[in-house]
């Protein structure tokens, strides 16, 4: 690439990057389709955007655990839960046209904005539920669930793992940002992305310098403003971008 397009690639990265770590998810809305606009077929860029994902987990997880904010012990279940699911999804995209799939994909993320929403006290303090045995295996399953769609598509899980959190289990929306971008930006997407490049799915290593450091810059911007700001904002950010992503999947402009 010329220095142009360099440059737009690394803003882009940074950018979406930031958006999703502030957010809990959400890297692919800019960063995927940048890879198509310059050029990369579909296959060889989800595959790379998997790649560089990862360093946005890296940069989330260096804040996070500096500031205190995350707890290890409930990233390992929310990792382990989803990784089967995550390793399905990767091998049946690579035989399954995706369009249907988006467009379904961004109804739900659409109903995702539209459920937080309307509730207003949602996330905003942590009231712990469901994090008995019983409560512990079937958040299990729903993780596990949304592993699935983590590996097969490109954009907006990390929202559903977001939400997943506060919902089920009472975390407030600093808290289940955190244990999202680590467990979904870090060990998540690296498993998609190991799974799909045994699988056959092609990367294309020279740009993944650049989308690595945007990822990563961008990973660690974002958790900085998510622990200095308050959960009502956070809650507000989601929703936002639950709705951009969600039309977006949902009309494929």
């Amino acid at each position: 690439m010329d220095v142009i397009n360099t440059l737009g690639l690394f803003i882009g990265s940074l950018i979406s990057n930031t958006l999703a770590s502030l957010s809990g998810g959400g890297a692919g809305l800019i960063q995927f389709p940048l890879l198509i606009f310059l050029g990369l077929p579909f296959s060889i860029a989800l595959a790379t955007h998997k790649v560089a994902s990862v360093a946005l987990g890296v940069g989330a997880a260096i804040k996070h655990i500096r500031s205190g904010s995350l707890n290890w012990t409930l990233a390992a279940y929310v990792v382990a839960a989803g990784s089967l699911g995550v390793i399905l999804g990767a091998n049946v995209i690579l035989f399954v046209p995706g369009r249907i799939a988006e467009a379904l994909l961004g109804g739900l993320i659409v109903g995702l904005g539209l459920y937080s929403l309307f509730q207003k006290e949602l996330g905003q303090t942590e009231q712990p539920q469901h994090r008995n045995h019983v409560g512990m295996l079937l958040g299990g399953l729903g993780l596990a669930l949304i592993g699935i769609l983590n590996g097969s598509l490109t954009a907006g899980t990390g929202l559903f793992v977001t939400l997943f959190l506060v919902r089920w289990f009472g975390f407030d929306y600093k808290r289940a940002v955190a244990l999202t971008l680590v467990s979904v930006g870090l060990f998540w997407n690296g498993i998609g992305a190991v799974t799909m490049y045994t699988a056959g799915a092609e990367i294309y290593w020279p740009w993944i310098p650049v989308l690595l450091l945007g990822s990563l810059l961008g990973g660690y911007l974002g958790a900085h403003l998510a622990t200095q700001k308050s959960n009502r904002l956070i809650k507000r950010c989601f929703e936002l971008l639950t709705f951009v992503i969600g039309f977006k999947l949902l009309f494929g402009f």
